[in-house]
């Protein structure tokens, strides 16, 4: 068992700086945050490479700002605070740019607030930086980390925890347009079940196409209404219920499984359950059974330390809700169709807004 620990540790710690698929010359192209106050720019190039830095997503050579020139060493680390840059990496030889960003929103008390941006998409194209975001819960922000993410741009955030959860923990995003739909802890375990014990692993997975179906029409409207972009949308832990929103995402976007799959095993690297929930007191919430049960977590050492999400034969749990899918629906294409009213044409249009 320890042995299977290490080997999920290992293959974790190799995701968390997985890095965009790039076309040209241009591989590999990473930004990780080494601490508060240095970012490390890393890629493959045989040629040398210009470095530029911009503070919009959508910036071009022409606006950015060159930080290091004709640099042939494959990584450059620049000072820089918290705030969020771009970088446009340009082969010196054949011209070709690449774009690449932190992942991670670093925000002090935040968890799992990152950019879905970068990932290989469909026509050869990849999912644009800085357009879609996805989150844990955001109830213990401090005044900078909310800051931070309103520079970000957002205009709308689709909340997909329960109505219980959205009580106890609000956002600490003012401002920004939000938007939720209601349901009851209780029915994550399923339509029949009046339990808040959340069930373990890939059970709950299977609930979620029908479960979030109404959130998928309201995430997609969204996605599609070009005035609500960019935007974030989360859950409490920002992996499972989020992790599925995600997944439904690129998929639409033709990211393949394998790197859908990936992206969804960062949680394990990149959740802070300390920041997901405030302290709940026992006695003030005697009678809320969904505030006792978050009580309970939190009162267990061991929910400090995000858990791989697989199941005991290295199952990721992510995989039963596409398996769920497949069989009542055929596919994911089919399951948006009659579940969220995407359509034919919706796909072509969220391609051609959100790859570039």
């Amino acid at each position: 068992m320890k042995q299977q620990h290490l080997l999920l540790a290992l293959c974790l710690a190799s995701l968390a700086n997985v890095p965009a698929a790039q076309a040209g010359t241009i591989g590999d192209a990473v930004v990780s945050r080494d601490d508060r106050s240095n970012v490390t720019i890393s890629w493959t190039d045989k040629d040398a490479v210009d470095v530029f830095m911009a503070d919009r997503a959508d910036a071009d050579i022409a606006s950015a700002t060159l930080i290091s020139g004709k640099d042939k060493d494959g990584r450059h680390v620049v000072a820089l605070d918290t705030s969020r840059r771009y970088f446009l990496l340009r082969d010196v030889r054949d011209g070709g740019v690449v774009r690449v960003a932190e992942r991670l929103v670093p925000l002090e008390k935040g968890s799992n607030f990152r950019d879905i941006g970068g990932y290989a998409g469909a026509d050869n194209k990849h999912v644009r930086w800085g357009m879609i975001y996805r989150s844990g819960g955001t109830p213990l922000l401090t005044d900078a980390d909310v800051q931070e993410v309103r520079a970000l741009g957002l205009r709308n955030l689709v909340d997909l925890r329960s109505s219980e959860e959205r009580v106890i923990a609000p956002t600490r995003l003012d401002g920004i347009p939000y938007s939720a739909i209601g349901y009851s802890m209780a029915a994550i375990n399923g339509s029949q079940s009046n339990s808040t014990q959340i069930q373990n692993g890939g059970a709950i997975y299977r609930n979620f196409p029908t479960l979030l179906a109404p959130q998928m029409r309201l995430l997609f409207g969204k996605l599609l209404a070009r005035a609500d972009a960019p935007l974030a949308y989360n859950c409490s832990a920002g992996q499972d219920r989020t992790g599925f929103a995600t997944a439904m995402i690129l998929s639409a976007l033709g990211v393949p499984r394998e790197t859908i799959l990936q992206d969804y095993h960062l949680s394990t690297s990149y959740r802070r359950p300390a920041n997901e929930m405030p302290k709940i007191d026992l006695v003030a919430h005697a009678n809320n059974p969904v505030a006792l049960f978050f009580a309970k977590y939190q009162q267990d050492p061991a929910a400090a330390q995000p858990k791989p999400l697989y199941s005991a034969d290295h199952k990721a749990y992510l995989t039963d809700a596409f398996e769920e899918i497949e069989t009542k629906w055929g596919s994911v294409d089919a399951y948006l169709a009659k579940e969220a009213g995407v359509t034919t044409a919706d796909i072509a249009t969220l391609r051609a807004h959100y790859l570039e």
